[in-house]
């Protein structure tokens, strides 16, 4: 494990629910039969969130959202055991916000019911988060080689006890930016699309910084792109009203990619997947600034940084994409 290279305080720290709704069983509840549903609430789909706040803290808060199959959990330590973005940027003194999205991790009390089975798919998600070719990694693959690391990866998986829903998310989102105050908000992966959509039903995300967004690209409705067929399915633009997707135009938005994305379509599954997540970005990220607006893409191989996996923020250079956010935050006057 490394050693930290600066101490500092936390002047404050808790957790709290923020969003969410509550159902109601018709009927009036029966003291006696405790468990007859009748009268009865349910609380679900909330965020749950857990925050630090540092001594001499910065101005803008961090607010991180997990992407598909994670939790609060991808921020902290790395799978082998280095300090994690929820950490490093506690250091520079920000103050942090992790979340658990509706449905899942510490949130999951889902007020819609989901089957969960148990699947046995670590090897499908080694390929998919291109660590390598099970069991094969990728050479020069910034993730460690060992199987206590790998173990920890794994662990990291959460399933969704309700259906995946964008709007859902991001109403709970807007309640965690309506306790945190104004902030920059950080996404993963399938965070990306409820990312888009909080700023736009707030006005307190101040910029986006967004790793690897898979799905949820947002376009105005009649500027639409092609659907983009790949091996594991065609990803759909999301189409969205032009005055909606002005809001994104008001504020600086910075997406990252990592490595072993192929610039062709691929007979590997796993890594055509997100040769057309990066293409679809990249037309994205066209689009908005063609509105006006200030957003910009990072092939992280294209600026001599290699070897990233889908989780550029816990893998072994975590601190050098630390440093390119920590670059961009301070350009933008989010710092």
């Amino acid at each position: 494990m490394n050693k930290p290279s600066s101490s500092f305080s936390i002047a404050q720290q808790g957790n709290f629910a923020a969003g969410g709704t509550v159902k109601q069983s018709i009927g009036q509840f029966d003291e006696i039969e405790l468990f007859n549903p009748q009268g009865q609430t349910l609380h679900g789909d909330h965020a749950s969130v857990f925050y630090q706040i540092p001594k001499h803290a910065r101005t803008y808060p961090l607010v991180f959202l997990h992407g598909a199959g994670q939790s609060a959990k991808t921020w902290g330590t790395t799978p082998d055991g280095r300090e994690g973005f929820q950490t490093i940027f506690l250091r520079q003194h920000f103050p942090v916000y992790l979340v658990d999205q509706p449905r899942r991790g510490q949130a999951g009390q889902s007020t819609v019911a989901e089957n969960i089975s148990a699947q046995t798919q670590d090897q499908a998600w080694f390929n998919m988060f291109r660590i390598g070719q099970y069991p094969n990694y990728f050479k020069g693959v910034q993730f460690a080689k060992d199987q206590a690391t790998l173990n920890q990866y794994f662990r990291q998986m959460t399933p969704n006890t309700g259906a995946y829903d964008e709007q859902v998310i991001s109403d709970a989102m807007v309640d965690v930016l309506k306790k945190s105050g104004d902030a920059v908000l950080i996404t993963h992966s399938q965070g990306g699309g409820p990312g888009w959509w909080t700023a736009i039903k707030s006005n307190q995300v101040k910029g986006i910084a967004a790793y690897e967004p898979g799905s949820g690209f947002v376009f105005p409705e009649n500027e639409l792109p092609e659907d983009m067929p790949s091996g594991t399915g065609t990803l759909k633009p999301t189409a969205i009203k032009m005055a909606d997707f002005q809001k994104l135009t008001k504020i600086p938005i910075i997406i990252y990619y990592g490595d072993n994305i192929p610039m062709e379509k691929s007979a590997n599954p796993a890594e055509d997947n997100w040769r057309v997540r990066l293409k679809m970005a990249q037309l994205w990220v066209n689009k908005i600034n063609q509105h006006g607006g200030k957003a910009t893409l990072v092939h992280l191989p294209d600026i001599g940084v290699y070897g990233n996996t889908h989780f550029p923020f816990s893998d072994l250079n975590n601190a050098k994409i630390a440093q390119l956010l920590s670059v961009w935050l301070k350009e933008n006057k989010l710092d």
